[in-house]
């Protein structure tokens, strides 16, 4: 079977972008792949929401994050990529970062050169560590890869702190110093979006954030600017705080939750996403008594 660094690798050297929709648990990661689509991105601020409850603040430790990004890798058979924050620490911390990542089945991480404790892209009093500490982390991030095709994607968040330039200066820092693949925070304007890909001579990747701050454009439109990548990260997040929601407050009104059902996936479809005849086949298989198997009719 082949690794899906090696798919990831196969992707990006397409002419259109890849998708990613973002995903904090393995469940929204088996809906993103049923769905069809060929990646998927394991989002930071997403996991924070999830495992703590609490905003993207650099509450979350490597080893949280590399846990949740091999649940979600282990649930689907597409690629994923995750967020790996500062890499957590300076060039030898960012090495044990990169091979935890890469042993949990990830195909691709970014490290972004803010300084501890982080902020999520799209907030504001971020702070940044120097250019040159941040190229000592990409270099030590790509010698630490055992899989060739694994993708390190480089971060600036400078474009917000130091301005435009700043962020170009760094952005082909991190180039030279090995990186894959870019990606560029918080542009604001489609002209500054159309002018990474042609700048930097490695591929892109395109942060589609909920912010407003940079724009939303359709993925036609993103790639014919030159990106491989665009993530998604927190919308399918944003759709379920609706539904439940509406659904909590639907049975607080009424005592009921009848009048849900038509707003929701039934018994079967939730059991058929999650794979349940897998494990009746594995059960037979491995002839567990019939009497104990699982079922789910009714």
């Amino acid at each position: 079977m082949e690794k899906n660094t090696k798919k990831l690798r196969k992707l990006i050297s397409g002419s259109r972008a890849i998708m990613a929709p973002g995903v904090a648990d393995a469940m929204n990661a088996r809906i993103v792949a049923t769905e069809g689509f060929d990646a998927l991105y394991m989002t930071g601020s997403g996991t924070a929401s999830v495992r703590l409850g609490m905003p993207d603040v650099g509450l979350l430790t490597m080893t949280e994050m590399v846990d949740n990004a091999q649940r979600i890798a282990d649930s689907v058979d597409i690629p994923l990529i995750a967020d790996a924050d500062t890499g957590y620490g300076g060039p030898i911390n960012v090495i044990r970062t990169v091979r935890s990542f890469e042993s949990a089945g990830v195909a691709a991480i970014h490290i972004e050169d803010q300084q501890w404790p982080k902020r999520c892209g799209h907030f504001s009093g971020k702070s940044l560590i120097s250019k040159s500490e941040m190229v000592g982390k990409i270099k030590a991030a790509v010698d630490a890869k055992r899989d060739k095709d694994f993708i390190v994607i480089a971060r600036t968040d400078a474009y917000s702190v130091e301005g435009y330039n700043a962020a170009i200066d760094r952005a082909s820092s991190y180039v030279e110093a090995g990186a894959d693949m870019i990606f560029v925070e918080e542009l604001r304007t489609v002209k500054e979006l159309s002018e990474i890909p042609i700048t930097i001579n490695i591929p892109a990747l395109y942060n589609m954030g909920g912010s407003g701050k940079t724009p939303f454009l359709s993925i036609d439109e993103i790639s014919n600017l030159g990106y491989k990548i665009v993530i998604y990260p927190n919308f399918i997040m944003r759709a379920a705080i609706q539904a439940v929601q509406n659904t909590l407050r639907q049975l607080k009104s009424t005592g009921s939750i009848q009048g849900s059902f038509d707003g929701m996936s039934s018994w079967d479809e939730r059991h058929n996403l999650l794979r349940i005849k897998e494990i009746q086949n594995l059960e037979k298989l491995y002839v567990v008594d019939e009497n104990t198997r699982v079922g789910i009719n009714h």
